[in-house]
């Protein structure tokens, strides 16, 4: 058993050191870690908003809606793809500093899962992919997004030999989300 005496500042120091009490030591704490400011985590920023994605084919038929919002501090985006005919999907997009590259991590509700990396090139981010379904050979894709208006393009291409031909695989538009 601890004397009285000892037991109040014993106490005292306990909720120091637990960070409860205001004279915490801030020096002694580790700093927090540096933000993604610099313009090379900016450059896939226009992909962020509250999308209605539409086939440019057909530019009046809603085809998905898409969701971007800055995430971990604007370190990232999140991606929340929900396409008219059940297709459901996430992704997370960053730029990486330490490769001096751009990664996507696109998930589906279908089992799917696909990392493509890139660069901006001119006023495109264009990020490539191997896709391995299964029972079917790998492909690339390739998809490039740009500024359009008000709103963003995302395109994709696919290769069967390797990058030496592509084939057109999707061109979407995305509007600014309106509520009907």
């Amino acid at each position: 058993m601890w004397p009285k005496r000892m037991i109040l500042p014993m106490f005292a120091v306990t909720l120091t050191l637990a960070g409860v009490s205001g004279g915490v030591h801030r020096a002694s704490m580790p700093a927090s870690a540096p933000g993604c400011n610099g313009p090379e985590f900016r450059q896939f920023d226009m992909f962020a908003g509250d999308w209605d994605g539409y086939d440019v084919s057909a530019p009046e038929k809603l085809v998905a809606r898409i969701h971007v919002t800055p995430m971990a501090g604007g370190c990232a985006l999140r991606e929340v793809y929900e396409q008219n005919d059940g297709l459901l999907a996430e992704s997370f997009s960053m730029y990486d500093a330490g490769r001096g590259v751009w990664h996507q991590s696109w998930v589906t509700n279908r089992g799917q899962l696909m990392m493509m990396e890139g660069h901006l090139e001119g006023d495109r981010m264009v990020l490539t992919a191997t896709d391995k379904r299964p029972g079917k050979d790998a492909t690339l894709l390739k998809s490039t997004w740009h500024k359009a208006g008000s709103g963003v393009s995302e395109s994709a291409v696919r290769s069967k030999d390797g990058g030496k031909t592509w084939v057109p695989e999707f061109d979407m538009i995305f509007k600014p989300h309106t509520t009907s």
